[in-house]
């Protein structure tokens, strides 16, 4: 993969995440008034309404406020500019780190904009059994979690030549 194919794969990957991200929300903002819920496979899998002031599947949501969404704003910058550091340090030939890093790029971004917005997170995806339930959570929390997956693989499976 030539140079711009590496960049053309991390902004496109990023940028469908963001945008799938960005546009599931506006319909579940459109649709599902706050608190509520659409069931869709009965026992399983809920379509909710969710505002999360805190991080991930809900961390520190008791602990909202003003300073911790700073807190999280200033965590998430870093992050992606961690992400781009990263994502620079790559050979162009290594498609799958490059694609982990952009689900993380695209969903943190997908997730920063909606504490700019809103001050919290819109989360929608509510996955249970019976009435133990996974925390609410959106699409880029999952392109997070499965980024986060493919580039930790990446680093802990890829072998370096040996220099010799």
């Amino acid at each position: 993969m030539n140079r711009v194919g590496k960049h053309g794969l991390f902004i496109g990957c990023a940028a469908c995440c963001l945008l799938a991200d960005q546009i599931s929300k506006l319909l579940v903002l459109n649709i599902i008034p706050l608190y509520r819920h659409i069931e869709v496979i009965p026992g399983f899998f809920n379509i909710v309404h969710y505002r999360n002031p805190g991080g991930a599947f809900g961390l520190l949501a008791s602990n909202s406020g003003f300073y911790l969404s700073l807190v999280f704003l200033a965590v998430t910058v870093a992050a992606m500019g961690l992400i781009i550091y990263l994502y620079s340090s790559l050979s162009p030939r290594n498609r799958l780190p490059v694609a982990g890093l952009a689900l993380v790029f695209g969903g943190a971004a997908g997730n920063m904009i909606d504490r700019l917005r809103f001050g919290n997170v819109v989360d929608f995806i509510d996955v249970y059994i019976g009435k133990y339930h996974w925390p609410a959570f959106n699409i880029a929390d999952s392109a997070i979690s499965v980024g986060v997956i493919i580039f930790a693989g990446y680093v802990i499976f890829h072998k370096t030549p040996a220099k010799g």
